[in-house]
Formats: structure tokens, sequence, C-alpha cells
């Protein structure tokens, strides 16, 4: 897939937070719906007018909990997406997925990695939101082309290269 054509986007970003520690965050509600619509715009992926998508701010247990079930890991992790159709069917699904992000680590990683908490947010959500679209980083093509998509995202939303200094989000296995 290739970011060539941006796609007006007339979608619902429904933002829940489920873990009292994400009011820490100035406007994380608001960072949130607008990363995951320039995602969905500027993903190359056509999606269906009125399409809804679930962001959800969680803890570390929430998301640890849903990476046991859904994938096996039993570990918290920054963030998860569970796309609701595959990729071939997203144009004519009224629902797209949801994305969920665990507060502690994500906390934690921004900390480490001297960045806003906003950025490292809309990041993440922008990571999220690719993966729900299709987009995949199994292979060392397949994250490159992500990375590259992700940072060009972020640029439109202000937000400096994340990848710059750092190793990928997760290391794609060869």
């Amino acid at each position: 897939m290739t970011a060539k054509q941006t796609y007006r986007v007339d979608v619902t970003i429904d933002v829940q937070r489920h873990a009292t520690h994400w009011r820490s965050v100035p406007g994380v509600s608001a960072v949130a719906r607008k990363a995951a619509k320039r995602a969905i715009a500027m993903g190359g992926v056509p999606v269906l007018a009125g399409a809804g998508l679930s962001v959800t701010l969680a803890d570390d247990a929430t998301v640890a909990a849903a990476n046991r079930d859904w994938r096996g890991k039993d570990s918290p992790t920054n963030v998860l997406s569970f796309p609701a159709v595959t990729a071939d069917r997203i144009s004519q699904s009224p629902f797209l997925g949801d994305v969920i992000l665990a507060f502690e680590t994500v906390h934690q990683e921004a900390a480490t990695e001297s960045r806003a908490m906003q950025h490292h947010v809309a990041h993440l959500v922008v990571h999220g939101v690719l993966h729900v679209l299709g987009y995949d980083h199994m292979t060392k093509d397949e994250a490159e082309r992500m990375e590259a998509l992700e940072t060009l995202i972020l640029a439109s939303l202000a937000i400096a290269d994340p990848y710059g200094d750092l190793e990928p989000l997760e290391t794609p296995k060869a």
C-alpha cells in the first residue's frame, strides 16, 4: 500500500478514556481524534463515508489482558489495533476497528524518549490506525513503508519524525 492519494474523510472517531491517568494529558482526546482522522485521510485507503473508529485510552492492565487474549502475549504494549474487517473490505465497512493505548507504557516511553506525551499519543494512534487500514511491519520493506507514512502523517501535524534516532516500535521479523 502507498499513500498516493489523500482521501477526504467523513468518519466518526469515538475516543473513550477508560483509565483516569489520561486526565493528566491535556487535550488527549482531541489529539487522538485529529491523529486518527489524519491517518485515515493520508493512509491511501478509501473508507465509507460516515464510518466509525474507536480509540480507547486504557491502562496497562487492560491492554495486557487484550494482548494476552487476542495475541497470546501476556504483557502490556503501547498500542493494540483490532481491524473490524480485512483490508479488502475496508471501503464497504461502516466500522473500521478499534485502537487501544496503554497509559503507563505510553507515558514511560514518552519520558524515556524525551517526547511530549501528546506527540507520542498522536504517533501511536497513527500507527494503530494504519494497522486498522491494513498496513503492517512484519518485513523490513513493510516496516520502512509504514514508518515513512507515519513520519509523513506526523509531519502534517507538525510532529517531528519519531524514528529519527529510535529503533522501530517493534522489530520486524526478517
